[in-house]
């Protein structure tokens, strides 16, 4: 039997060699890396601005941004490839080929997933849905009904991508396409509240599917300067619970940094954003500690093109 001077003297040993162990086995708890990348509102794109005297001349372009990728690929584990929307419309290859072009360059940069922006309407809902032959990513979006559209059966709410150890879950939602995408175009797409259907496909994702880290991919804009109330990445931001990540476009902001806003429950929605037409590459590094505690370890603006090598 343990007198309380055996338990004090057998405790007191055990807590002394705890202290007394090497630190470094506490250090080699394993630890979790993931590498986000990301675009929006590429608008088709394809080739680096001409070397005409203006501001972005040489920047830009598929072929630089592969390059970057892959270079990126081969330093890092695991890496995830995501595009915010607006594929499509912007330079005549959309209007010659109806964005074959741009699906199948991102098929060969190996994108994870994608969500839809307006301009990806353009060519109507048949020719979206044609293009995707080409895909060999998800389209995600939980906030547009295409029940009896082309779209019906190609697409989904969210997707789950398993990254080592680590699930991570990518839902995406798209701007009110009333007023802004004329209706022949629209077809019968039924607009839904975002800030509803993400909280319930966030929710799912966090506490039914086990993952570890939950992304809305967003083509709502940053925000919306004297219309605060206007549905943004920023309310959005606010207005969830187990959404982590907004990875924002359509209104082309260039974020140096990402941007912290305080969810419903008080924890942190890291939003980042950057720009248009292919000019920079997204980087987000996250580290995932033992009990999967993630931290964002440090964001990147990787410029495309001509900077990459000032």
């Amino acid at each position: 039997m343990w007198t309380r001077r055996t338990f004090i003297r057998e405790t007191g040993l055990a807590a002394g060699a705890l202290l007394a162990a090497p630190f470094d086995t506490w250090a080699d708890a394993p630890v979790q890396r993931l590498t986000i990348l990301h675009t929006n509102d590429t608008h088709s794109r394809l080739e680096p601005f001409p070397m005409d005297g203006s501001r972005n001349q040489g920047m830009g372009g598929v072929a630089a941004r592969a390059r970057v990728i892959e270079r990126i690929r081969q330093q890092e584990q695991h890496v995830l490839l995501l595009d915010a929307g607006d594929i499509f419309q912007g330079t005549p290859y959309f209007n010659v080929y109806k964005g074959e072009p741009e699906i199948k360059a991102m098929t060969r940069m190996g994108y994870d997933a994608c969500t839809m922006g307006n301009h990806d309407f353009d060519g109507g809902l048949e020719n979206f849905a044609l293009q995707l032959q080409h895909a060999r990513f998800p389209v995600v979006v939980c906030n547009y009904g295409f029940a009896g559209t082309p779209m019906e059966f190609l697409y989904q709410p969210y997707r789950i991508f398993r990254k080592g150890k680590l699930k991570i879950g990518v839902t995406g939602v798209g701007i009110e396409l009333k007023g802004l995408v004329p209706d022949n175009l629209v077809g019968n797409t039924r607009y839904l509240d975002p800030i509803e259907q993400v909280n319930t496909v966030a929710h799912d994702l966090r506490f039914k599917r086990g993952c570890d880290l939950v992304i809305c991919l967003s083509h709502l804009g940053f925000q919306y300067r004297g219309n605060e109330n206007r549905v943004s990445d920023q309310v959005l931001a606010r207005e969830t619970e187990q959404v982590d990540l907004i990875i924002g476009g359509h209104t082309h902001t260039f974020l140096n940094e990402p941007l912290l806003v305080k969810n419903k429950i008080g924890s942190d929605v890291v939003i980042n954003q950057v720009g248009w037409a292919g000019l920079v590459l997204g980087r987000l590094d996250y580290e995932f500690l033992p009990g999967k505690k993630k931290n964002l370890l440090q964001s990147h603006t990787v410029f495309i093109g001509k900077k990459q090598s000032e």
